[in-house]
């Protein structure tokens, strides 16, 4: 969130997330309902996962963002993403149940929850989705950090610096939460 709640986002970090030019204003729209929520009942990681998320959505072919209500999609996005960050379990923080996140959204749970299935179909993300995951899940998270090197599977963050180096600009890996940092 670089702006206020509600504020639309700015053009270039719509850009620099590769949102088609056709989508940015609808992506930008929803991300405002986005940063409401998140501002108030969870947090700046939230919103800016749900970004990458829409942007995602944005870049497929017919992308579905095309069509449908704004709040049923930011709706959808924040479900999803809470989905794969475990948002709903009480031991989480920040933790919301879904009834709460869909009074937050103004959308019906069952028409939220729908939406979210949709999008996970469509993006094929499951559980721990790596390049949707909250920092501090990322770093315990069981396959993000593997890698093969030599037919063998390797913790990257056990080996030299200029293999990790290496595997993170191949994109092989996410890049380092502060609490996985092999630095």
């Amino acid at each position: 969130m670089t702006e206020a709640p509600g504020t639309p986002r700015p053009n270039d970090e719509l850009s620099s997330l590769r949102v088609p030019k056709a989508l940015r204003a609808e992506v930008a729209e929803i991300a405002a309902l986005v940063d409401e929520v998140c501002a108030e009942h969870l947090d700046r990681e939230y919103s800016s996962l749900c970004l990458r998320l829409l942007a995602m959505l944005a870049r497929k072919r017919p992308s579905p963002l095309a069509r449908g209500e704004r709040r049923v999609w930011a709706a959808g996005a924040l479900y999803a993403v809470g989905s794969i960050n475990f948002l709903f379990d009480p031991s989480q923080e920040p933790h919301l149940r879904a009834d709460e996140l869909a009074m937050a959204t103004g959308v019906a749970k069952s028409t939220m929850a729908n939406k979210a299935a949709l999008i996970r179909r469509t993006l094929q993300v499951r559980p721990l989705e790596p390049d949707l995951c909250r920092r501090e899940l990322l770093a315990s998270h069981p396959y993000a950090w593997l890698v093969e090197v030599d037919g063998f599977i390797v913790d990257v963050r056990a080996l030299p610096q200029p293999l990790q180096d290496d595997a993170l600009c191949r994109g092989l890996v996410p890049p380092w939460p502060s609490a996985a940092s092999p630095h």
